[in-house]
């Protein structure tokens, strides 16, 4: 049923964000890309489990595998294009579908104990401007303005509270914001300053949407903030020492690996969408990512 899952709201809130980027930022972003990044997510999230499902045949798994009751139809996948779609420009399909593409894969391909550690929008994102010259981030395109800002928290807050990781945001944006202060008061700028780079729409659509993803992050509380204060730390360092403008990017993208270790040194139960029971094997294709 719809809205009855935390992921429907975020598919909502997402394409609220593009709808209004679009129409109040004019933002340079074609409709046909949107379209082609949504296109090709779904395609390959397809591909992907039916391929590893198969796997899974062919080896015989136990039938008393562990799986979600109902299999959202596709949903990450959604997720995943939107937020594709809001942070990465390019002017080439083939860029895209490289983004789109990669990100998916990197559920299947890049995982420890059937768990992925890489945000896939954020995977995407970065391999598409690391191996291509036609792809870039804009970390400016919201602007600073105060009703996007409270527009974000808003929704934002409406999802973390539904999957219990408001704790990772508090976490990193406490941690920058901190940091930014120190280096704002050690320069001697006015506070105006502080509040211009804190007020930034793609920080905070990275704090509530990117960074919180449960199915990618640390599991334990206590893994989830050090890793997040960490991410703020070397966030602060690229874009101020570095003076990298995509920094909270490349910070997370660095550090999602971490989560494997986290994970080991505090045990905690996954998180999952929904409730899990045993079901036999032919029907184990929605236990797939």
């Amino acid at each position: 049923m719809l809205l009855q899952d935390s992921r429907d709201y975020q598919i909502l809130f997402l394409s609220l964000f593009l709808v209004l980027g679009i129409g109040t930022r004019d933002w340079t972003l074609r409709p046909d890309l949107i379209v082609v990044t949504i296109a090709t997510c779904l395609v390959t999230q397809w591909l992907a489990t039916s391929i590893k499902f198969d796997f899974l045949k062919r080896q015989k798994i136990n039938a008393d595998l562990a799986t979600p009751v109902k299999s959202p139809s596709f949903r990450s996948a959604i997720i995943t294009a939107l937020g594709i779609s809001l942070l990465l420009r390019s002017d080439r399909y083939m860029t895209m579908i490289l983004a789109s593409s990669l990100a998916i894969l990197s559920k299947f391909l890049f995982q420890v104990n059937h768990k992925h550690f890489f945000n896939p929008a954020n995977f995407g994102i970065i391999l598409a401007i690391a191996l291509t010259n036609h792809a870039w981030v804009s970390p400016g395109q919201w602007g600073d303005d105060w009703w996007y800002a409270l527009l974000f928290a808003g929704t934002g807050g409406l999802v973390l509270k539904r999957v219990g990781r408001w704790d990772t945001t508090a976490a990193f944006l406490g941690s920058y914001a901190l940091l930014e202060a120190i280096r704002n008061i050690w320069l001697g700028w006015t506070w105006d300053v502080l509040t211009h780079r804190l007020m930034s729409g793609s920080l905070l659509l990275f704090a509530l949407f990117m960074i919180t993803d449960p199915r990618s992050i640390p599991n334990a509380r206590i893994s989830r903030l050090i890793w997040a204060v960490l991410i703020a730390v070397l966030a602060f360092i690229l874009r101020n020492q570095f003076f990298l403008p995509t920094a909270i990017f490349w910070a997370l993208f660095a550090l999602s690996p971490l989560t494997i270790l986290l994970d080991y040194i505090w045990s905690a139960p996954r998180f999952f969408w929904f409730k899990i029971r045993p079901v036999p094997l032919e029907k184990a294709e929605n236990l797939l990512v």
